[in-house]
């Protein structure tokens, strides 16, 4: 599944990507389109020369913490994209960020690159859907906001939002360790300080997963407080148009899978609070994927059926 290379600075950026980016390190990875492994610079010609096969209806892909395009694809090869544009006729967009960016930068990024396409694509585009993977997930509802507030036209292409183990509600480990670098810095001991210290060092992306931080003045509120939901969520989905979430769980009993889900994002995060505790009888617009973990999501048979169902119905 990709190369271990691109995966190691995916890795890299998600847990430092900030401090690359602030220091000028070259490590840094810039948001961008990729195609076959490569970046797609934002300009007639070269989307032209990657995309012949451009048409008017785009699916865009946004990767998780800690990860690169990489992640979409199956072991036996192909990903989501190509089964899309393969069964739908969506011409698929992967695009390639630094996770470690907090969550409205990555999300003011995508926004003006959306709203570039708009400007030089090689077919005009008619309608977009949104697709993403864990944080990517927020990092598009973050742009989605970002282009409401300023107007911003490509948000009038969008015909449909999909998230893939999305924690809506904020990711309650990475709450649990804010909460343990606070009680760690209280403790009158230099090691111990240290060690709170060294906690706090993880990157901007990866704090604005604990309470879903979507805007700048959402993080500067942040306290050290450990739940299994955001009640202060501030940025609903939009009404512009429709929205999908997919969950998984690795677990069969009913209060493990609310606790921790796909052993990452607990079921109420992944379903913004609309998961009912029989999932044999779906919500719409909501589905569940068991015996999964959250990793494997990006790259699973049967999320992919869901995928093409939410994708393919009339909006």
């Amino acid at each position: 599944m990709g190369s271990l290379l691109e995966q190691a600075i995916g890795a890299l950026n998600g847990a430092v990507g900030d401090y690359l980016a602030r220091t000028g390190n070259g490590l840094a990875t810039e948001l961008t389109l990729v195609r076959g492994g490569r970046p797609v610079r934002p300009d007639a010609a070269s989307l032209r020369a990657a995309f012949p096969d451009a048409g008017p209806r785009l699916a865009i892909f946004v990767h998780g913490l800690m990860c690169s395009e990489d992640v979409w694809e199956f072991e036996t090869g192909g990903d989501y994209g190509a089964m899309l544009q393969r069964d739908l006729g969506l011409c698929p967009l992967v695009l390639r960020y630094n996770s470690g960016l907090s969550i409205p930068d990555n999300g003011a990024r995508l926004s003006a690159l959306l709203e570039r396409l708009l400007e030089v694509f090689p077919a005009a585009i008619e309608r977009v859907v949104l697709i993403g993977y864990s944080m990517g997930g927020l990092v598009v509802r973050s742009a989605c906001h970002h282009a409401s507030v300023s107007g911003a036209a490509w948000l009038s292409r969008v015909e449909r939002g999909v998230y893939v183990g999305t924690p809506h509600l904020g990711a309650p480990l990475e709450r649990a360790g804010r909460v343990l670098a606070w009680a760690l810095r209280r403790v009158d001991d230099p090691v111990t300080r240290l060690v709170a210290t060294l906690a706090d060092l993880r990157s901007d992306g990866i704090k604005d997963l604990g309470d879903a931080d979507l805007r700048h003045e959402d993080r500067a509120r942040r306290e050290p407080r450990f739940s299994l939901r955001d009640p202060r969520h501030p940025v609903p989905l939009l009404d512009d148009f429709p929205h999908f979430l997919i969950a998984g769980s690795r677990f069969d009993d009913r209060l493990t899978r609310t606790l921790f889900g796909d052993l990452i994002v607990p079921l109420p995060s992944a379903t913004d609070g609309r998961w009912r505790h029989d999932a044999s009888h779906p919500i719409d617009g909501v589905a569940f994927v068991d015996r999964v973990h959250h990793v494997a999501l990006a790259h699973d048979a049967r999320v992919y059926e869901h995928l093409l169902r939410f994708c393919g119905d009339a909006p």
